[in-house]
């Protein structure tokens, strides 16, 4: 039951992300942080599966930062959003390319097994938020099957039919932080208050010209350690 969401407001981006770690009908950890900070003016939020989403967003971090130590500049928000665009598109493609692969050249089949199982899409949804001096805050979709899109506000998971509805309702292009955080408490509140099985606690994120950083966790439930025998 996985919430993320994030919305762009009047010089700054605002991400939101659930802190729960789940595996079937347990919940292993309540303070997971699913939202990476890519640079010093950019983060990425993302749900999926839980390898998938670990691997894939440090493998996008380290490639930024690469990038970075490369050439002596940062990539733009929309450039990284961009490249994890293709990244996806890539793995997406490589499975059927190698499927094609094993059924011309049955001799090969346990090398393309093989080749097959290490090149499997990626299946996470990103949020990508940042700020650029040019262009300033922006937030850009990114879904499994590499859909990219530049966007206001957005959302994945079962938490976004609530927070998707509450942001249509109240949110504006010139809100202030203040008012964005409230709204993202609104978000919040209502995917506990509906969802049936809702996560308990939320990470907020915000990055404007200052920098990308934590703004508040929204905690309900406090991880306990269990003594050992």
């Amino acid at each position: 039951m996985e919430c993320v969401f994030g919305l762009v407001g009047n010089g700054f981006a605002i991400v939101a992300a659930d802190t729960s770690a789940v595996h079937s009908i347990l919940v292993h950890k309540n303070n997971e942080d699913k939202i990476m900070l890519l640079d010093s003016h950019k983060l990425i939020a993302a749900s999926g599966e839980p390898g998938d989403r670990v691997q894939f967003t440090e493998y996008v971090q380290k490639n930024v930062s690469l990038y970075q130590f490369r050439n002596g500049i940062p990539l733009t928000t929309a450039a990284a959003a961009n490249f994890t665009r293709g990244e996806l598109a890539t793995a997406l493609r490589k499975l059927g390319f190698l499927s094609k692969l094993c059924c011309s050249f049955e001799s090969f089949h346990v090398l393309c097994h093989a080749s097959v199982a290490l090149q499997n899409p990626y299946s996470v949804n990103i949020l990508m938020a940042g700020y650029d001096k040019e262009a300033g805050a922006s937030l850009y979709y990114i879904d499994y099957i590499a859909t990219l899109h530049k966007v206001d506000k957005g959302a994945f998971g079962y938490g976004s039919y609530f927070s998707l509805s509450t942001m249509d309702r109240h949110f504006r292009s010139d809100m202030s932080v203040e008012e964005a955080i409230e709204l993202v408490d609104k978000c919040i509140t209502e995917i506990r208050s509906r969802l049936v099985i809702a996560p308990p606690n939320f990470v907020i994120k915000i990055v404007d010209k200052d920098g990308a950083r934590t703004h508040a966790w929204r905690q309900s439930v406090q991880d306990v350690t269990t003594a050992s025998v």
